[in-house]
Parts: C-alpha cells; structure tokens; sequence
C-alpha cells in the first residue's frame, strides 16, 4: 500500500461545522503537517483545490524545499490554467522538487464556483476539453512543438524547453463517478481515484474503469480517497466520531446539503446519498457499511465517509479495500496535524506500508522526572516494549 495524507489548505481544526478549535490553514501550520508526514512515512499529500483553498500548486512549491521524500499530489485544473502554461509549471514544479510530482486532473466541481471561474462548458464539454488539454500538455512535455487545433483548443509553435524529471511526465490521478469521467479515466490517466464508497460499490466503478481500460489496451492503478477516525479500541473511535459532529446544528447541515445538490458532479450526489441526515444523527443512521461512517459528509463537500474503529478494525477494512485492486489510500482526519501521527503509529505497522519509516534502531528513554514511580532511566524503551 501507498498512504498518502492530506493537507488541510481551506482551514483544520479538531470539529466539523464549527469555530470552535478552528486552525487557520497558514504557511506554519501546513508546514508542520508536511514535515510530520514526511518524517513519518507517508508516500505524499493530497493539496485540495477551490475558491476556499489556498492555491495548491503554490502551498507545494512553498513546502518542496522543507520536506525530502514526500510527493505532492497537486490539482490540475483544465480550463482554469492552459495547456501550456500547465506544461510549464508542471515541468518547474517537478525538477525543483526532484522528481516528487503528482498531478490530481479535476474537470468538474460545484457549477457556481466553477461560473466564478469562467468556465462554463457542460459535464461533458468539460470532459471533452480535457482530453484536448492533456494532448497538448503531453505533446510539450515530451519535447515536441506542437501545432494543433480542435473543438476547444488552438496552439500554435507550442514548445516547452525545460523537461520534467519524470517521463514521460509526472504521473496522472483523477476521480469521476460519471460514465463520461470513467471513459476518460480509462483514456487518459495513470491511476483512478475513488471516494469511500462502501466496497461493493466500489468494486462496480473499478471493474468498469478496468472494463474499459482494457478495451483501450491500457492498464490503470486505483486508490481511494476517505477519512480516518482509529483509536486503541473501537468504543472510543466511535466516541471520536461523536465528537467531531457534536456541535453541527441543523441549519449548517441543510446549507451544506443543498449547496451539494448544486453540483453536477455525480460523486458528489452519490456521497450525498450516503448521509442519511434528519432529526436522528446516531451511528446506526449513518453507518453505511460495517465501520464506514457518513458523518463527515452531513457538511464536507466531497470525501464525505470515514472508517471507524481499532487499529485491528480499520487495518482489515482497509485491505478488504485492497483485495479489490486499490493500492493508493488518500487519507485524512481531523485535526491533521494530530491525526497523521495517529494514524502512522496505530496503522502503520499492521499494514504492508511501502514508505513505512524504520525506527528499529531507535532509541527513547522515558524520563523519570516529576514521576513518583520507579523508572530506570538507563532502560531504554525499545528494550521494554
């Protein structure tokens, strides 16, 4: 498996729909997260994208520099940038950071915010000035010039004369629900991002992504994208989940519920399908599939379920996640910067974690000052755990 986490760019704290606790998403805070990330282990980050987001490609280029092996999955956004202008902070992006790009292809979203972005194209225009973008945007970071005109796009003596580290370019994640998103999932890109759909439901959109992959002679990896609530027993994981929705009142879940029925993306309708929200909020009501909660989604646009439980207990759903092909795991828990080490010392090591950190050799002695006990400060604590 490949665990990646997320970094919070539209704000964190430790609950949803509410000020309380609240931690604005500034330069130090998001600093300390990528640092602790890539200390711990994880593959990379997830930078979101959005009008309530800090700009992702620039919170990466600011955090490069601060980290050393983690990898910055960063939205790509066609219609927002051009092919070439893309190309070109691509190619940037990635020699600077060594070769630690990823690239998250987001064609659709909420249609107000994508009207106050000038795009104004239908679902599936969208998609088809995709296709068009990435022709274009390949063409240059392979080193060629590139004339072309299509139904969107038109370039002239295109040429890109810096390269990318990777090639031919850096690799291409996208997630997309509707018949449209999975043809050019299966047409265009490297690996297939899901949100955490029970796992029936998830083995459908694999199998037919895989379905039509194939027809194109192509062969895609998978992830899931999804929250995480784990603690050392599954009582007190539930307790967290609890907690994290405690002060969300009626009115901010409606708001939040009808802005998702805005949106033309079909994801975002079938996670809003998963909360079953009313006058009951208890986890019977939105425990969607053995230890997958849908609290989360009662006002977070799109990831909107979260495993819950023991480390024992998530670790097995995770792999049940696995069996069905899934390798990459985008995940996230609130607040962040806590909740990643959490989830890298309770799940790490039951899970077959590819970046996993070795502290075999580490060495921590408990200190025995202010302690009434008796502690032996000669013992080391690996020699006793």
């Amino acid at each position: 498996m490949k665990i990646f986490w997320f970094l919070p760019t539209q704000g964190d704290g430790r609950y949803l729909g509410a000020s309380k606790q609240a931690r604005p998403a500034d330069h130090p805070y998001l600093t300390q997260i990528a640092r602790a990330v890539d200390e711990l282990g994880y593959e990379g980050v997830l930078i979101p994208t959005g009008r309530t987001c800090e700009d992702a490609w620039i919170v990466a280029s600011s955090l490069v520099a601060l980290t050393q092996r983690l990898k910055f999955l960063v939205a790509l956004r066609p219609g927002v940038l051009t092919p070439a202008g893309a190309a070109r902070m691509t190619s940037t992006l990635d020699r600077f950071s060594g070769g630690r790009l990823l690239l998250n292809v987001v064609v659709g979203g909420d249609s107000a915010e994508l009207a106050g972005d000038g795009i104004f194209q239908s679902h599936d225009d969208r998609y088809q000035y995709a296709e068009e973008f990435l022709h274009i945007w390949r063409e240059l970071l392979a080193g060629r010039t590139v004339d072309f005109e299509g139904r969107h796009t038109r370039v002239e003596d295109g040429k890109l004369l810096f390269p990318p580290v990777q090639k031919p370019h850096p690799p291409l994640y996208f997630g997309g629900s509707s018949d449209a998103a999975h043809e050019f999932a299966a047409g265009e890109m490297d690996a297939y991002l899901s949100w955490g759909e029970p796992p029936a439901q998830v083995a459908e959109k694999i199998a037919d992504v895989r379905r039509r992959a194939e027809n194109k002679g192509r062969i895609l990896k998978f992830g899931l994208r999804l929250h995480i609530i784990v603690r050392e027993t599954d009582e007190e994981a539930w307790a967290a989940a609890d907690d994290l929705i405690q002060y969300i009142d009626d009115e901010a879940i409606a708001k939040a519920q009808q802005a998702f029925k805005r949106s033309d993306s079909v994801g975002q309708r079938r996670m809003a399908e998963l909360t079953r929200w009313g006058a009951s909020r208890s986890r019977e009501a939105l425990e969607v599939s053995p230890n997958l909660w849908a609290g989360v989604g009662l006002v977070r646009g799109g990831a909107g379920t979260a495993l819950v439980g023991s480390p024992e207990t998530v670790a097995a759903r995770l792999q049940e996640y696995a069996e069905l092909g899934i390798d990459n795991f985008v995940l996230s828990g609130y607040p962040h910067l806590e909740e990643a080490y959490r989830v890298a010392e309770l799940l790490f090591p039951l899970l077959p974690v590819d970046s996993k950190k070795d502290n075999d050799n580490a060495v921590i002695y408990m200190s025995p000052v202010g302690d009434t006990g008796h502690v032996d400060v000669a013992t080391p604590l690996a020699a006793v755990s």
